[in-house]
């Protein structure tokens, strides 16, 4: 079932993410919907926290729904190390229609649970690495806009203030 994603000021989306204590059928039933609404979204990332639901699972997909193999369900993921640096581009389901230059690492390597309880890492680098750190963000309580200088941040939050205001976000 696709669920709304929530936007940029809701209060779970700035909190931290609890653990995923088991894995249950509602788990199973998260990571379906998760799936479809990161498929209808055509989005590369989707966190838990970003429908609601305060728990340390997010699902990273370069393929934007167009290969099924490419889906990574990542539970309780931590990030063993990180290094490089690279600065691009990049937005967020929470966040339509705002983007921003985001320093990130280049590579990383994460540990985390598969939708089957096995646990794996992961060598990442580039727009997986990327992905990887913006959707642990979440889980974290941290947005991209965490993650600009202040004067970058406050333009930009400024901006969804007036959209807000002209009901157009």
């Amino acid at each position: 079932m696709r669920r709304p994603i929530l936007r940029y000021g809701d209060p779970v989306l700035h909190a931290r993410a609890a653990p995923v204590q088991a894995l249950t059928p509602a788990i199973d039933t998260l990571i379906d919907d998760m799936h479809e609404t990161l498929r209808d979204a055509s989005g590369v990332g989707l966190a838990a926290p970003q429908i609601g639901e305060s728990l340390r699972l997010c699902l990273v997909d370069l393929s934007a729904g167009r290969r099924p193999d490419q889906l990574l369900v990542l539970i309780n993921p931590e990030i063993l190390e990180s290094d490089g640096l690279q600065l691009k581009e990049e937005g967020c389901l929470s966040l339509p229609g705002i983007e921003a230059t985001v320093p990130r690492p280049l590579r990383m390597r994460v540990r985390a649970m598969d939708r089957d309880g096995d646990t794996r890492e992961i060598q990442a680098e580039g727009l997986l690495a990327r992905a990887l750190q913006h959707e642990i963000d979440h889980l974290d309580g941290v947005l991209f806009l965490d993650r600009l200088r202040p004067v970058y941040r406050w333009a930009l939050t400024r901006r969804i203030r007036r959209l807000r205001r002209a009901g157009k976000w």
